[in-house]
């Protein structure tokens, strides 16, 4: 007996029939064969979640099973594009049914018209196994894509190196049993299985961001993850808008997950303009976009970020470093909380359902630095963003996330209001991976480690001497606490502020950043012998240092770092003018 659906409740559609359909099995359903999956068996029953709108469908409409699970087209023509939750792109969805998408499009995540010019190393005769490079192609002008077997065997057909169509057969490999595969450049995977490596590696080396508050204070490491927790309006976005555009990863995976749809529209456009700071090239020549925005069936917002990660990684077995950046897992979780009451599953803290955690575990337990199949290294970075209701960190999402990241940029409201942008807050921030990087800090960037600490322990004195001042006032202050407060804030006004939309300021390298740290450092130490003398630091205040420290992250080009030298002679020069006139 065929199963026909039964009822519809919103995205969750109940069919009943007989036993052929399979937990997690993809399903088409209806008349306009809507996309879905299998997500409960219940004897006779099967309870499916459709990606797409179900308005009209009724009971007695047909579903379909395909036989395997929810999986996605991989391949060349990924990067410089943009899809749906569920790998579909949705350029060509608008192409087919205009800028009102109509549901049952099924198209596939790869252009099937064009073609690429294909290298393939193998010869007849040649053993294959998982992670062999079987061909290669130019996807953009910064990446080459690499295929790589999925089976092993024996090659008994091989296509000469030319242009090829990625449905196109190219190398033909018999297995142990005698079965006969064909490879192209087009392969599909199941994007709730993570795909296979041979090991996994420490974590050892920083994902340089070129954000000061980030990369001094709270590093994350190439195969880390991280989260940005923080209330609307804090700047989650372009946060991650930064990282995205200035990390030194090979490849970008933005996935916009719930979000306003002119947030992702502005992240098309600003991408799409900007050029690669390593190559000069096209920013989206090395981006995947996925968009499954706030208005978009909230059954494809659950899959989406497995899609993402499924495609980040496709690029990591190719041997690139992968970042992915989520916004928002909170909306993520929204829509699993959704699915799960219309399933009238028992429901845990805040609604959400009891299985909240493990879901977080399996997202962010797929990055990691690895050895491919291959033999190659590359890793998979999650920067995961989180909106807390009310910016409350307790709520279920947050505290969650908290278990399964290392680094937790904590944004804050206050400074928000304060325009202190990256917003991130120097005192409940962490990072768990500074004692792994250590030695990559002090073999590359010998000293920057120990600035880091001295910058560090300023700023946590600062801290505690502004809840004095809050109570008492800061004339009570002797001058020696007044000069830490005094240089915590040139380093926050100078340093840890940093402006997006700033030529100079908008990304900062780490030989700049190090520098900075020994300019203000110079500064509290050069200092130290007027507060011995008990002369007043707003003396030295009026001499206009304090500004021009301030404004290092401007005057001082990235290309000509070797002029902060001269801001030592003016901090001495400004100290002696002070000292001179307390004669």
């Amino acid at each position: 007996m065929p199963y026909e659906i039964y009822s519809v409740n919103g995205p969750v559609v109940t069919a009943r029939g007989g036993a052929s359909l399979a937990m997690m099995e993809s399903v088409r359903v209806g008349k306009d064969s809507l996309m879905g999956e299998v997500v409960s068996v219940r004897g006779e029953d099967a309870v499916i979640q459709v990606y797409e709108d179900t308005a009209g469908l009724r009971p007695g409409d047909s579903v379909t099973g395909t036989g395997g699970p929810l999986s996605v087209e991989l391949g060349p023509g990924l990067l410089h594009n943009i899809f749906d939750g569920v790998l579909r792109p949705l350029l060509a969805l608008v192409g087919a049914s205009g800028p009102f998408m109509t549901r049952g499009v099924n198209i596939g995540a790869l252009d099937a018209e064009k073609t690429w010019d294909v290298t393939i190393p193998l010869k007849a005769g040649d053993t294959v196994s998982p992670g062999t490079l079987y061909a290669e192609c130019r996807e953009t002008e910064l990446i080459t894509h690499r295929c790589l077997a999925r089976v092993a065997g024996t090659v008994t057909g091989v296509k000469p190196d030319g242009v090829y169509t990625v449905g196109e057969v190219l190398v033909e490999v018999k297995d142990a049993r005698g079965k006969t595969h064909a490879l192209s450049l087009r392969q599909t995977w199941p994007i709730r299985t993570p795909r296979p490596v041979k090991s996994r590696l420490p974590i050892d080396r920083p994902l340089i961001t070129g954000q000061r508050v980030i990369d001094t204070l709270f590093p994350v490491a190439k195969g880390g993850c991280a989260a940005i927790p923080g209330p609307f309006g804090a700047g989650k976005t372009i946060t991650q808008h930064q990282l995205a555009k200035w990390s030194d990863a090979d490849i970008i995976v933005y996935l916009g997950c719930g979000e306003r749809g002119n947030e992702m529209t502005q992240v098309l456009e600003e991408f799409s303009e900007l050029l690669d700071p390593r190559s000069g090239k096209p920013l989206l020549d090395r981006t995947v976009l996925l968009a499954n925005t706030s208005n978009m069936p909230v059954a494809a917002r659950e899959a989406s970020i497995y899609t993402g990660m499924t495609v980040a990684e496709y690029y990591r077995d190719m041997g690139y470093h992968v970042a992915i950046m989520a916004d928002s897992t909170s909306r993520w979780a929204e829509a699993l909380r959704e699915i799960a009451g219309r399933l009238e599953e028992m429901p845990a803290e805040e609604g959400f359902p009891a299985y909240l955690p493990s879901r977080l575990a399996d997202f962010y337990e797929r990055a990691g630095y690895m050895v491919t199949l291959s033999g190659s290294e590359g890793s998979v970075t999650v920067i995961g963003a989180v909106s807390p209701q009310g910016g409350d960190f307790s709520e279920p999402v947050t505290q969650n996330t908290k278990r399964f990241v290392r680094t937790f940029w904590a944004l804050d409201r206050q400074l928000a209001y304060a325009r202190h942008f990256p917003a991130i807050n120097w005192i409940t921030s962490y990072s768990e991976y500074i004692d792994d990087l250590e030695p990559w800090y002090r073999e590359k960037i010998p000293g920057f480690t120990d600035l880091r600490t001295r910058v560090s322990r300023l700023l946590l004195e600062e801290n505690k001497l502004m809840e004095i001042v809050k109570l008492i006032g800061a004339d009570i202050l002797p001058d020696d606490q007044k000069l830490i407060i005094e240089a915590a804030r040139i380093i926050r006004l100078g340093f840890l502020q940093q402006n997006a939309y700033h030529e100079t300021d908008t990304y900062v390298p780490l030989e700049k950043q190090k520098g900075m740290m020994e300019i203000y450092l110079y500064f509290y130490d050069a200092v130290k012998p007027l507060i011995d003398r008990s002369i007043p630091i707003s003396q030295l205040r009026d001499t206009g240092i304090v500004d021009a420290l301030i404004r290092i992250k401007y005057d001082v080009p990235n290309g000509n770092i070797g002029l902060l030298d001269t801001y030592r002679e003016k901090i001495d020069g400004a100290v002696a003018a002070v000292l001179e006139a307390n004669l």
